[in-house]
């Protein structure tokens, strides 16, 4: 999907004015390439389900926190932005390769977009999210992509998550993510979408400039060591 043609939808005034909260907005950022078929893919559409309905049952997260669904194989926006009120989690199919850096660019072209309605609707937000699950490694050029996230995370306006399931090329996510990629414990899609959705909910609850604790994942009960 193009700006110009995110820039045409009719989102807006409509949008904000039903819904004034301020927003924490996150890219789900999915790999859904060939290598994530059979059991992996079915984990990970059961983690988008439990994902949606922990945040739609708390109230103040369904106003605030916007979601969208970029899938890489290719690439696709699987879903727009969207608050978790009109949230209904995508069920994912495997194709293709995995086109790991145009699949980051676009994510970040998306979210200037959200971040530029926000600011045009008068509506306050959080330091966005971006979250990215994968298990393997890029078919494209990462060099832009990684850029960007550097970038952007020296600017703060937004924060860049790396997830790499078995069999991912952590030596390429830690060229991408400033932070420590982290290797999903086994199929633990669901355990990890519950501290995502746990997490997100923490932020929603707090004043923008704060920057609340959030549980250590690589703990002992947590969903994922060290990459």
């Amino acid at each position: 999907m193009s700006d110009e043609n995110y820039d045409q939808r009719p989102f807006g005034s409509v949008e904000f004015a039903e819904n004034p909260e301020n927003r924490c907005p996150v890219i789900l950022l999915l790999d859904n390439s060939g290598s994530m078929g059979g059991r992996p893919i079915q984990e990970l559409n059961a983690g988008l389900q439990v994902f949606r309905d922990e945040l739609f049952a708390d109230s103040l997260a369904a106003k605030r926190v916007d979601v969208a669904i970029v899938t890489f194989g290719p690439v696709k926006v699987e879903m727009d932005f969207v608050g978790v009120q009109h949230f209904h989690a995508p069920t994912l199919s495997v194709v293709g390769d995995t086109p790991m850096g145009a699949a980051i660019e676009q994510s970040l072209s998306l979210l200037r977009s959200r971040k530029d309605a926000y600011k045009s609707n008068g509506i306050g937000y959080y330091r966005p999210w971006v979250f990215l699950i994968t298990d393997g490694g890029p078919t494209d050029s990462v060099s832009r992509a990684s850029q960007l996230i550097r970038e952007g995370e020296d600017a703060k306006a937004f924060m860049f998550f790396a997830v790499g399931v078995k069999g991912a090329n952590f030596e390429v996510l830690k060229q991408i993510s400033v932070r420590e990629p982290l290797q999903l414990d086994g199929l633990r899609f669901r355990d990890l979408f519950k501290w995502l959705s746990a997490s997100l909910s923490a932020v929603s609850k707090s004043r923008i400039d704060d920057t609340p604790a959030l549980s250590n994942p690589t703990g002992p009960s947590g969903w994922a060591v060290a990459g």
